[in-house]
């Protein structure tokens, strides 16, 4: 995690250290994910380093070329990208956004639409994340999330 002070000077605040960490920290992604799980009634998850060195491993591979591409590995996984910079916590709003465009009488999402990024988020089996971002090479923003245990079965609603 990342620590700043700040410093009062005449009634101003002038936040010092790595502010670009911002919305990134271990306590960032898991409340964004709790937040959207306590919506539905499911329980919260945890953090784990484990998936988190996955995850960041995964993206250390990435930073060259940014693409979303799946990794392929036994956890559930959510990706997200900028050509910018872009937060952690702004990463799982896309992600928890997808929520509109799902039904959960058919458990489906809407025609042309995704949204297997919400239903890992709010997988009622899920326990624990682990999440990484890093800057590319070409300026943009590459994050991930592994879940375990995984959600996304077929045929089984999230919650």
């Amino acid at each position: 995690m990342s620590s700043f002070s700040l410093i009062c000077v005449l009634g101003l605040f002038i936040i010092i250290g790595h502010v670009a960490h911002a919305q990134n920290s271990q306590a960032d992604y898991v409340n964004s994910h709790n937040e959207a799980r306590r919506q539905v009634g499911v329980a919260n998850v945890v953090w784990d380093n484990n998936l988190a060195t996955v995850a960041q491993n995964y993206a250390n591979s990435r930073r060259g070329d940014c693409r979303l591409t799946h990794s392929g590995g036994r956890y559930g996984e959510n990706l997200a990208g900028s050509t910018g910079d872009l937060s952690g916590t702004d990463a799982v709003r896309l992600w928890v956004n997808e929520k509109n465009d799902y039904n959960y009488n058919s458990n489906t999402c809407a025609s042309g639409k995704v949204c297997g990024h919400y239903t890992q988020v709010v997988w009622r089996n899920t326990k624990r994340i682990g999440c990484a971002k890093v800057r590319c090479n070409n300026g943009g923003t590459f994050i991930i999330c592994n879940y375990d245990p995984p959600g996304n079965y077929v045929g089984q609603k999230p919650y």
